[in-house]
C-alpha cells in the first residue's frame, strides 16, 4: 500500500488541523493506522493509532483529549483531528500502515510509511 499525507500548515496556539491520509490499493480496510511526529533534531513519536478493525485506538499523552483519529475505508484515508494546538506539536507527521495491526505505538509494527507533512503551530 502506498500513502499519501496532506493537510499540514501553519496554524495558531490554540487553532485546528486536520490531517489526511490517503491510501492506494483494495486492502486498506485490512490495515492498522498510524499518525507518528518527527520535530526537529528529536527522534520520529508516536502520536496515536486506530486498529484494522476499528475496534482499539491508541494515544500518546501527549495528544490525549486533544487530537483524535478515524477512517473512512470507502475512501481509503484515514485522518488526524487536531485541535488546542501547541509549539510542541509542531513536527513532520507521517502516516504509516500495519497489515492486520492492532494500532501499535512502535515503529518497527508498520511495514509502510507515507511521506510526511509539515505542521507548524506558531503565534
Amino acid at each position: 500500500v502506498q500513502l499519501q499525507a496532506s493537510g499540514g500548515g501553519l496554524v495558531q496556539i490554540g487553532g485546528s488541523l486536520r490531517l489526511s491520509c490517503a491510501a492506494s490499493g483494495r486492502l486498506f480496510s485490512r490495515y492498522a493506522m498510524g499518525w507518528f511526529r518527527q520535530a526537529p533534531g528529536k527522534e520520529r513519536e508516536f502520536v496515536l493509532a486506530i486498529a484494522w478493525s476499528g475496534a482499539t485506538t491508541n494515544y500518546a499523552d501527549s495528544v490525549k483529549g486533544r487530537f483524535t483519529i478515524s477512517r473512512d475505508n470507502a475512501k481509503n484515508t484515514v485522518y488526524l483531528q487536531m485541535n488546542s494546538l501547541k509549539p510542541e506539536d509542531t513536527a513532520v507527521y507521517y502516516c504509516a500502515a500495519d497489515l492486520y495491526g492492532s494500532g501499535s505505538m512502535s515503529k518497527g509494527g508498520y511495514q509502510h510509511w507515507g511521506q510526511g507533512t509539515l505542521v507548524t503551530v506558531s503565534s
